[in-house]
């Protein structure tokens, strides 16, 4: 499901004479359905540079990037936006939404934008949102004005709410306590179980090995860091 091959990634420091700066090279993986791999490796080791590689907020240098027939690489600005909206979800660490709009809506507006009826996709982000103990007198809310754990879960409930092919996650159980971060492997474990192909970061051991089915260092795409 996602696939990359032989992928560099280098920086231009403009404001230093131009200076380029590579930060991956041969970067490759393989990711099958239902399948979780977790990426690990040293802070510096690009581990977050991948992740946004696959999800097209940088552009490799070379290589291939293939997340269902899709060539993140080459493809044109429309054919990444009809990927994240049918195809691949990311859950961030930080939750970024249009202020005022409400807690329900900002769950549910994956569902609707790929046509699910309204009352269903409000239906599905309101048992999210349950689940992920999110009190239902705040879903009229804007999320803007909740605390940071709050803000995570909904964002993990906007995460989980469509059922994508392909999931790249960072960080999901961060700061989480005992009972939400349980509820957060529990949705990755049924994410895989339908077959969701999944990249991870997670620094959190104990969750990593609950949901990875294996490593990938990627120490060993970095320049000057490879063993």
């Amino acid at each position: 499901m996602i696939q990359i091959e032989n992928v560099a990634k280098s920086f231009t420091l403009h404001n230093q004479g131009g200076t380029v700066i590579p930060v991956m090279e041969g970067a490759s993986l393989t990711v099958a359905p239902g399948e979780c791999v977790a990426l690990v490796g040293a802070s510096g080791a690009g581990k977050s540079t991948l992740m946004r590689l696959i999800y097209g907020n940088y552009l490799a240098a070379s290589g291939r990037i293939l997340v269902g027939d899709t060539d993140v690489v080459t493809a044109e600005p429309r054919e990444i936006l009809d990927l994240r909206r049918h195809t691949l979800g990311y859950v961030s660490q930080f939750l970024r939404v249009v202020p005022r709009v409400p807690t329900l809506d900002v769950v549910a507006e994956p569902l609707l934008a790929v046509g699910v009826d309204g009352e269903t996709a409000r239906s599905r982000a309101g048992e999210l949102l349950s689940r992920l103990n999110i009190p239902e007198p705040l879903w009229g809310l804007s999320p803007t004005t909740f605390s940071g754990g709050e803000q995570q879960r909904v964002n993990i409930a906007r995460g989980f709410a469509h059922t994508y092919p392909a999931l790249l996650l960072d960080e999901p159980t961060a700061s989480l306590d005992a009972g939400n971060r349980q509820v957060v492997l529990d949705l990755i474990t049924e994410a895989k179980a339908r077959g969701a192909a999944i990249v991870g970061i997670f620094h959190d051991l104990p969750a990593r090995q609950a949901v990875a089915d294996r490593e990938v260092d990627v120490s060993a795409f970095t320049p000057g860091m490879a063993a």
